[in-house]
């Protein structure tokens, strides 16, 4: 019997491998202002933030005011170089194949509306998505609004949801969504991170999701 009848994924870091390009534009953008340059850890931490939220996290109380201008900055490396980023590899297979077992699939995102649209014209992948939602209609994560409006829109109870995210921000709205969530370990957070949210389980591949969700699925 189905367990589920719609999967949700996060995108930068979970089906698009992004982690480590939007952490040099973190570090770019620290550089250019003359900021203290944030390791790799605590740039990869935020990502799946709003990005003001995240950029904030770099910007010291005293630099404040130039939150704008970091902001700016972080776009301008991000979008340079963002042609050579790419889908994990088997990311098409298994959305196509969730959608071939009849679950609804969607993206629940930090990005913005224009930058996932042209992230998904990129990958050629629009239209394997039933819904999307960004930032710019919802709360940022980990407030549960995204999952409380995929849900909503498509009739599913919260608990028959389920939400694949490589961060804690991702499983952290899961929960208070009170949906199930799936840490995947390519991305930003590691192991670690993710086990203490209490996920329903711990993948390292979309092919290792495809053989965990599945099976709960057709």
């Amino acid at each position: 019997m189905r367990e589920y009848d719609l999967v949700v994924f996060d995108w930068d870091g979970t089906l698009m491998d992004s982690t480590a390009h939007i952490v040099n534009a973190i570090q770019q953008a620290c550089r250019d202002l003359a900021l203290p340059v944030p390791g790799r850890e605590a740039a990869s931490h935020v990502i799946g933030l709003r990005l003001a939220e995240a950029m904030q996290q770099f910007c010291p109380p005293d630099q404040a005011s130039r939150l704008p201008e970091l902001v700016d900055a972080f776009r301008r490396h991000y979008q340079a170089g963002l042609d050579r980023v790419t889908l994990f590899d088997a990311a098409r297979d298994t959305l196509e194949a969730i959608r071939d077992c009849g679950a609804f699939v969607a993206i629940a995102t930090g990005s913005s509306r224009a930058g996932l649209d042209r992230a998904l014209a990129a990958a050629g992948i629009k239209n394997l998505f039933d819904a999307t939602r960004t930032v710019d209609e919802c709360h940022s994560k980990p407030h549960p609004d995204m999952l409380l409006q995929l849900t909503d829109l498509f009739g599913v109870a919260l608990d028959r949801t389920v939400m694949v995210g490589d961060t804690s921000h991702d499983l952290l709205m899961a929960r208070n969504a009170g949906s199930h969530g799936v840490g995947i370990s390519h991305g930003a957070h590691d192991s670690a991170e993710l086990i203490r949210c209490e996920p329903r389980a711990i993948v390292h591949s979309l092919s290792e999701l495809s053989s965990w969700l599945l099976p709960r699925l057709c």
